[in-house]
């Protein structure tokens, strides 16, 4: 193991977004049993303070890929297709009118009923992007197309949230 290894050969996973969520799980634990600084503690403040290093560049790899998402929008920078969310947000035209008529539907429910219908819809597009991007990354080599996904996907994640607070604000 090197720290500049990326986080699918740290984790000993092959480059893909399709992934086992319990298998990321069970070598983030081994990993984390190999580099926990008390192991070092005997060895002195240098062993510990690497020791810290290597758990700290564990736990962000374990976030990224545990995360569809973040592991997508990772694997899209790893071949070359950095997604630049500061300063590109194209989408589709369709993604657009998707975005203006969920914003409308939230503004306009007048329940949480008609919000959580809304979350339920908002929840399988979601799921259909997720599916596609993966599809994209996996077998279709295609990251700079995987990449606009994802950008639709950080939008949905950041209406959700949205959505969540509303739910909130209406005691659900």
């Amino acid at each position: 193991m090197k720290l500049d290894d990326d986080d699918f050969s740290l984790f000993g996973l092959t480059q893909r977004q399709a992934q086992d969520r319990a298998e990321i799980e069970s070598r983030w634990k081994a990993l984390q049993a190999q580099v926990h600084p008390d192991k070092f503690a005997a060895q002195g403040a240098a062993a510990q303070r690497l020791a810290m290093q290597w758990a700290l560049r564990v736990n962000e790899a374990h976030q990224r890929l545990r995360d569809p998402l973040k592991r997508a929008a990772y694997l899209c920078e790893l071949r070359g297709a950095a997604l630049q969310v500061e300063s590109n947000t194209r989408m589709p035209a369709s993604f657009l009118m998707e975005q203006m008529a969920w914003r409308e539907a939230l503004d306009e429910a007048a329940d949480a009923a008609a919000v959580q219908a809304l979350d339920d819809e908002v929840a399988a597009r979601e799921r259909e992007l997720l599916d596609q991007t993966q599809r994209l990354l996996d077998e279709a080599g295609d990251a700079p197309a995987a990449a606009e996904q994802v950008r639709a996907l950080m939008f949905i994640a950041r209406f959700r949230a949205d959505i969540d607070r509303r739910l909130e604000a209406l005691g659900q």
